[in-house]
């Protein structure tokens, strides 16, 4: 529960918009009950779209009793129980989410794009012994590795292309036959079950006493930047309370005749969250695609008339930068939440110039399950924010070298607490002790809050490169070379430095048809960054490293020019 002191300073509260006040309750109702009492208020109206195919409210409420009842009493699922989900954004992964959480278990998320080895880590760690997952032959496959070596004892298997429309579907099984796997044929065809015929046998879910506080929702592993993911361990009242105060940020945005595109996926914790929790508990469609295509995403926006979408910045910068995009198929859009990672002024006004969508960024974090911060979204808010600490939260931003707290307008760490800041690591001790300072959740990142309560955000502290004693930041280097029209995308690293300790290296993506050298590009920054600042190299790459949500990724820069420094003679 929140353990914010009532005297903390919170200068935000003076800048919210009308209407939304920082002390509102919040509810901390199990999702799982939200969502069930949606589909009752509701039964006739549409609750998924996915590729033209719709699932009603009240066919999303029997699908997930009947699930829920068949975890329980064909797999002995009960309170505490951890099944995994591998599953891209189909009907299926909803309906096994609520479902799983109806019978008592916990969610363990699996992204499908992980590899075995990533996905042993997660489940051997997690315990969990149930997975739900497709019979897409490059999913299923993976699944099936781990029930061989015993990483889960059972699979269930949604059949694909029984979540398309007619259609579709039957277009799917004479063209892409080939795609799926036969569960059947598998050697370990004995333990394997199927989702749909779990679903026509119409068991009945007994009822679990949930205590929101103290119970596990989901345990949710971290992206593993800095090392194997960790499990943060989210109760009941943390994923309802985050939905909460996201509902009441949102003045109404969230409630029909509203529909949310669904094109991050559900598996990733802020898809969870804004784009299946909130929508749904408050009757809104969702309407899904499996995975991001600029031509799919553009064609859903014009079929569905769809007007809220949360994103990441390199989703976002697709949209703006293609001369496919029309700004027609952007017009039903009222809203774009950008999250994930930092948003470059350049996409914010790239983007401005195809929608007339007010653009938000938000900020959060796995363990804050996820949001903490997040511009207006009904009003235009102040350049470069990420907005301001959402209902119920506290933050305070730390001196990275003493710990003591920073004034107003100083850089120090970011610390939040609030009712959605997660209990702990799973199994992990030494992990949750360090991640608390005083009650505080550690974020790792570094900003300042100014005077009138709106967040900024400079890079991560993991990231900060200590050149000749200064602190630079990559994030201001890679704002002045967004700046430059040659540049699509840019990353920067710190490295050893003979002479200064360390210094910044750029890696650059030009645009298509553009080109210029590092010399160029360094003459152009001269009057942008100061001597300590500017890279000492730019490398130009044709396509820079990705996390696999799409977040262009330091990790694998910095282990690429490790090693090409060893080759060097």
């Amino acid at each position: 529960m929140q353990t914010t002191q009532p005297d903390a300073p919170r200068p935000w509260v003076a800048s919210y918009p009308d209407g939304i006040a920082w002390d509102a309750p919040i509810d901390t109702t199990p999702v799982h009950e939200q969502v069930l009492a949606a589909c009752r208020k509701n039964p006739s109206g549409m609750a998924l779209d996915f590729l033209g195919g719709t699932t009603s409210f009240a066919q999303l409420a029997r699908a997930i009793e009947a699930f829920a009842g068949a975890l329980q009493k064909e797999f002995g699922v009960t309170k505490g129980s951890r099944v995994a989900l591998m599953l891209p954004n189909t009907p299926f992964y909803p309906i096994a989410y609520y479902a799983v959480l109806r019978a008592g278990g916990t969610v363990v998320n699996c992204n499908p794009l992980y590899t075995v080895t990533e996905l042993s880590h997660i489940t051997g760690s997690a315990g969990a012994d149930i997975m739900v997952t497709l019979d897409l032959q490059q999913i299923f496959e993976k699944a099936e590795a781990l029930l061989s070596v015993g990483h889960v004892k059972d699979l269930i298997v949604c059949h694909f292309p029984n979540a398309l429309p007619l259609v579709k579907k039957l277009l799917f099984s004479i063209a892409k036959r080939k795609d799926l796997a036969n569960p059947r044929k598998s050697a370990q065809a004995s333990r394997v079950a199927y989702f749909d015929d779990l679903l026509t046998r119409g068991h009945q879910p007994e009822a679990v006493s949930i205590d929101p506080h103290t119970d596990i929702a989901v345990q949710q592993y971290t992206g593993g930047t800095t090392g194997l993911p960790k499990g943060a361990l989210l109760t009941h009242a943390n994923i309802a309370a985050n939905m909460s105060q996201i509902d009441k940020w949102g003045c109404g945005l969230f409630y029909p005749p509203s529909k949310v595109v669904a094109v991050l996926p559900f598996f990733h914790i802020f898809a969870m969250t804004v784009c299946m929790n909130v929508p749904l508990c408050n009757g809104t469609p969702v309407v899904m695609l499996p995975r991001f295509e600029l031509k799919a995403l553009l064609d859903l926006l014009t079929r569905t008339r769809a007007n809220v979408l949360p994103a990441v910045p390199t989703l976002l910068a697709a949209i703006a930068r293609s001369e496919a995009t029309k700004p027609e198929q952007l017009a039903s859009l009222e809203v774009a939440i950008s999250g994930g990672a930092a948003l470059a002024d350049e996409v914010r006004h790239s983007f401005g110039k195809k929608s007339k969508a007010l653009l938000a960024e938000g900020y959060g974090l796995t363990e804050a399950s996820p949001v903490v911060c997040c511009a207006a979204l009904r009003k235009p808010s102040r350049p470069m924010s990420i907005g301001m600490p959402l209902p119920g939260t506290d933050i305070r931003f730390v001196d990275v070298d003493t710990g003591e707290v920073v004034g107003t307008g100083q850089d120090g760490e970011l610390q939040v607490k609030g009712p959605q800041v997660m209990a702990g690591y799973y199994a992990d001790e030494e992990a949750t002790r360090a991640a608390f300072v005083d009650g505080w959740l550690r974020t790792g990142d570094v900003g300042h809050i100014d005077e009138d309560g709106y967040v900024f955000l400079v890079d991560r502290i993991k990231d900060l490169i200590i050149c000749s004693g200064f602190n630079v930041y990559p994030r201001t280097i890679e704002e002045a070379l967004m700046g430059h029209d040659a540049v699509e995308e840019v990353n920067v690293i710190g490295v050893p430095d003979d002479y200064r300790g360390e210094a910044p290296v750029a890696f650059v993506k030009l645009r298509d048809g553009q080109s210029i050298d590092a010399h160029g590009l360094k003459l152009w920054l001269a009057d942008k960054l100061n001597k300590i600042e500017m890279p000492r190299e730019i490398i130009f790459k044709d396509a820079l490293p990705r996390t696999l949500i799409g977040k262009l990724s330091k990790k694998e820069l910095r282990e690429e020019y490790a090693q090409t420094k060893r080759k060097a003679p």
